[in-house]
């Protein structure tokens, strides 16, 4: 059978996701740290990084719209490719928390709308091999290790102010990486349906939905204290970038693996043993931090609480709705789940290190993993949440 869908090669697509994720390498492990050397208090951190994850609750779901409407994906990609670049050199004169706050926000609006449609893209590529997701996406991974070692290296020797040139560089990459994409041409003559109220409420959509939203509130605390937490306890921000890299290698080891484990296992229990293992991650890296093997264990544990738990959840969104749903499936799950999540997680882990302290903080994250953890095994049938079908 001839292959429907040759207009952009996964190469070009496993690019786009090795810059965009080495974006999320140089700047979410070291960006807390350039906020905190300008004085800037741990509570307004948090609140920071929630204003960003609040533009990214709405503006997936705004994007994801205008590009279904289109049917087009690819010039929404590189529009908010340009539209970010320009709000990130912003950061480059504001020094103040307020024209900080603003550029972050700015920048998420514009930024966030990508993701969520190079997801969709990327899923149209595969029609029929869904299996082979993994095996595209593990580059982003492999762009945020080489991201997160180098930048970490660098920090080390030089001004954290310099953090901001190499953001830079990399949104440079990203943007010229969008221009490589195309959308497949079926997609072009598609019909839109609308993503009504009752396909988003039934249980294991929702369930689905709200368990991974508790999962991105429980990595919250994560996400924003982690290199603090480590630099606090005698790390060096070299050793900081290494724990940060050993997890995304497990994250792909976890994505290599995708296609057999869909095999054997159903996006159910993959999604189910995720969260019970968060539960042990986040609550090691409060209470543990001071053991270097603890350490490495929790984010080998990386591999499965973020790795498996999103290749299952975007199977099973893939599963749930037709083709001509699935960017604003993906925006929903992007902005709901991970961007809502990620910011209830923020604000409760910025909450809870200012005034609990950093054992108590990852101690949240633990609870918002068990939480999602009973949501996911009440709430997502066996027999809706069944193997996903590989070739």
């Amino acid at each position: 059978m001839p292959n429907r869908y040759p207009a952009t090669p996964q190469w070009r697509l496993s690019v786009w996701y090795f810059w965009y994720f080495a974006h999320v390498g140089a700047f979410t492990p070291y960006f807390t740290l350039y906020l905190e050397s300008l004085d800037v208090p741990a509570a307004v951190i948090g609140l920071m990084m929630s204003g960003m994850l609040a533009m990214r609750v709405a503006a997936p779901l705004l994007w994801g719209s205008l590009a279904d409407r289109r049917n087009e994906k690819v010039p929404v990609v590189r529009l908010s490719a340009m539209l970010s670049l320009l709000c990130f050199a912003v950061l480059f004169v504001a020094v103040q928390i307020w024209p900080i706050a603003i550029a972050l926000a700015a920048f998420a609006f514009f930024w966030s709308a990508s993701l969520p449609l190079v997801e969709a893209l990327t899923l149209a590529h595969l029609v029929g091999a869904v299996e082979r997701y993994g095996r595209v996406r593990l580059w982003g991974s492999v762009g945020f290790i080489a991201a997160v070692l180098l930048t970490g290296m660098w920090l080390d020797q030089a001004a954290l102010r310099s953090l901001l040139w190499i953001d830079l560089g990399i949104l440079v990459a990203l943007a010229g990486s969008a221009w490589m994409l195309s959308d497949p041409v079926v997609a072009r003559s598609a019909t839109t349906a609308p993503l009504r109220w009752a396909d988003m409420l039934r249980r294991d959509v929702l369930a689905l939905l709200v368990a991974s939203l508790l999962m991105a509130a429980a990595h919250g605390p994560f996400y924003v204290f982690f290199s603090i937490h480590l630099v606090a306890h005698g790390y060096g921000k070299a050793v900081v970038g290494m724990l940060w890299s050993l997890g995304v290698v497990a994250e792909i080891g976890v994505f290599i693996a995708m296609p057999h484990l869909l095999r054997q296992l159903s996006a159910r229990t993959i999604l189910v043993s995720s969260l019970a293992l968060a539960v042990v991650r986040f609550a090691l890296i409060g209470w543990a931090v001071d053991s270097a093997p603890m350490m490495l264990l929790a984010q080998l544990f990386h591999g499965a609480t973020f790795g498996a738990a999103h290749a299952a959840a975007v199977a099973l969104l893939n599963r749930s709705f037709p083709a001509a749903q699935q960017a604003r499936a993906q925006a929903l799950y992007g902005s709901f789940s991970v961007a809502f999540g990620g910011m209830l997680g923020n604000l409760a882990g910025g909450a809870a290190w200012q005034y609990l302290g950093p054992e108590l903080t990852f101690t949240v994250g633990s609870a918002f993993a068990a939480m999602g953890l009973a949501v996911a095994w009440f709430g997502l049938p066996a027999a809706r949440a069944a193997a996903v079908p590989v070739r």
